[in-house]
C-alpha cells in the first residue's frame, strides 16, 4: 500500500485515511505521521433513509492523495475546509488519537422531525493530549426508530480530552453514571448505563449513582428505551448519545479486513469495530459474557423481577474468563495494542475501563443531571 505524508493544510483527510491492513497498528511506532489515505464514503443522500451499516462503503472514487505535512495539530479549522463525514465508513486503524487531528463536518437528518442538522467536530493535539470539540450531532440520520424521541435532539458544546499514551491501570475502573464512557470519531459520546432499574420508580428513570450496584439495571438494547436504529437517543438537554454499537462509522458487513478505529474511550484506548485479524483470519470479536440460565435468583436488598434470565437486565449476564476473545471490559491486546471491540452480544462495546478515565469525561452541571434522564 502506498503511504503519503500530509501537510497541515490537509489535516482533515487524516480521519478517513487507511492505516494499513491487519492487526499491526501503526500506533506502535511512536511519532509516525505518514498513514496512507483512502477515503471511503457511503455515497448516500442524507435526505433519505440512513444507509450507514448497509454494507455499501463506497466505490473508492473519492480516494485522495494529500501532500506532505510536518505538524499534526490544526491551526485553522473552518467549516469550509472541514472534511465531510456524512454517512462515511472509516478505514484507519491507528491507535494514537493524535493521528486524527483535523476539522470535520456532516449533515444529519432528524427522521421523525424532518429537520436537517449540521454536525461539527474538531480534534486537536498538543502531542500528549487530544481534545475533541464537538456539537454532538451525528454524521448519520437519527431518531429513525419506530417512535420519535421523547426529548428533541439539539446542538451542544462538548469538549473531551484523552491521553495520547494510555496505559493499563493496576485495577479496572467500573462504569459510572457520572462519567461519559467514550467519544466516537463523529463527535457523539457513549453512555452504556441507563438510569432505569427494576423496582425503582417507573423502571426507566431514578436509578442513580447511589444505586450503581443495582443488579437489575436495565439493558437498553433489550428493554424498550426508545432508541433509534443506532442504539441512541437524546437526554433531556438534547444531547444525542449512544448506548451500544452505533451502527455507523464501520461496515458491519465487511469481513474482508479488520475493522477501523471508530472512537476512543475516556481512558484513551481505541474502540474498534467488530472484526479483527486472528492470525490471518478475519472474524468477529466474541464477548466473554453469557446469559445466565434458569429463573432469576433473588438478590438481598433488591426487588427481583420474575421470570427467567432473558437479557432484560445487566444482572442477567455473567463474565466467564476465556469464554470468548475479550476480557471483562470487552477489550483485548493484539500486537501490544489494547483496545475495546464492538460485539454483537452483551456488553456490546465496553463494560469497564482498563485504563484511567480522563476527568473531562466527568459530568458536571446539566450533564450531571442528565445521568438521571428518563427513557419513556
Amino acid at each position: 500500500m502506498n503511504r503519503y505524508q500530509f501537510s497541515i493544510i490537509n489535516l482533515a483527510f487524516l480521519l478517513i485515511a487507511c492505516g494499513g491492513g491487519g492487526e499491526n497498528n501503526s500506533a506502535q511506532s511512536s511519532g509516525s505521521t505518514t498513514p496512507s489515505a483512502n477515503a471511503t464514503p457511503n455515497n448516500s443522500n442524507n435526505n433519505t433513509d440512513d444507509s450507514v451499516g448497509a454494507g455499501d462503503s463506497g466505490n473508492g472514487s473519492n480516494n485522495t492523495t494529500p501532500p506532505s505535512q510536518g505538524n499534526t495539530t490544526p491551526t485553522d479549522n473552518t467549516t469550509s475546509t472541514a472534511t465531510d463525514l456524512t454517512n462515511t465508513f472509516l478505514s484507519k486503524r491507528n491507535a494514537n488519537c493524535s493521528e486524527y487531528t483535523g476539522a470535520y463536518k456532516a449533515t444529519a437528518l432528524d427522521h421523525h422531525r424532518g429537520l436537517d442538522f449540521d454536525a461539527t467536530l474538531t480534534i486537536s493535539s498538543n502531542g500528549t493530549t487530544c481534545t475533541f470539540s464537538t456539537n454532538e450531532i451525528p454524521n448519520h440520520t437519527f431518531n429513525d426508530g419506530d417512535n420519535t424521541f421523547p426529548n428533541n435532539v439539539s446542538t451542544q458544546s462538548g469538549s473531551y480530552a484523552i491521553t495520547a499514551s494510555p496505559a493499563i491501570a493496576p485495577f479496572i475502573t467500573e462504569l459510572s453514571l457520572e462519567t461519559t464512557n467514550a467519544i466516537f470519531l463523529n463527535g457523539v459520546s457513549m453512555d452504556m448505563l441507563p438510569a432505569g432499574c427494576f423496582g425503582v420508580g417507573n423502571g426507566k428513570v431514578g436509578c442513580g449513582q447511589d444505586m450503581i450496584n443495582h443488579p437489575w439495571r436495565s439493558n437498553p438494547i433489550v428493554d424498550n428505551f426508545g432508541t433509534d436504529t443506532h442504539n441512541a437517543h437524546a437526554q433531556p438537554d438534547g444531547t444525542y448519545h449512544y448506548h451500544a454499537n452505533p451502527q455507523a462509522l464501520f461496515d458491519m458487513n465487511d469481513s474482508s479486513q479488520a475493522s477501523p478505529v471508530i472512537g476512543f474511550s475516556a481512558d484513551g484506548f481505541p474502540v474498534y469495530g467488530i472484526y479483527f485479524n486472528d492470525n490471518g483470519v478475519i472474524r468477529k470479536a466474541l464477548s466473554s459474557y453469557r446469559l445466565k440460565t434458569g429463573v432469576r435468583q433473588a438478590v438481598s436488598g433488591f426487588t427481583t423481577p420474575s421470570g427467567n434470565y432473558d437479557g432484560t437486565y445487566r444482572g442477567d449476564y455473567e463474565f466467564v474468563s476465556g469464554l470468548g476473545d475479550l476480557d471483562e471490559c470487552n477489550g483485548m491486546t493484539i500486537n501490544g495494542q489494547y483496545g475495546y471491540y464492538i460485539t454483537e452480544a452483551y456488553p456490546y462495546v465496553m463494560n469497564c475501563f482498563k485504563g484511567t478515565p480522563n476527568t473531562s469525561f466527568v459530568k458536571r452541571g446539566a450533564a450531571l443531571k442528565n445521568r438521571m434522564h428518563g427513557h419513556d
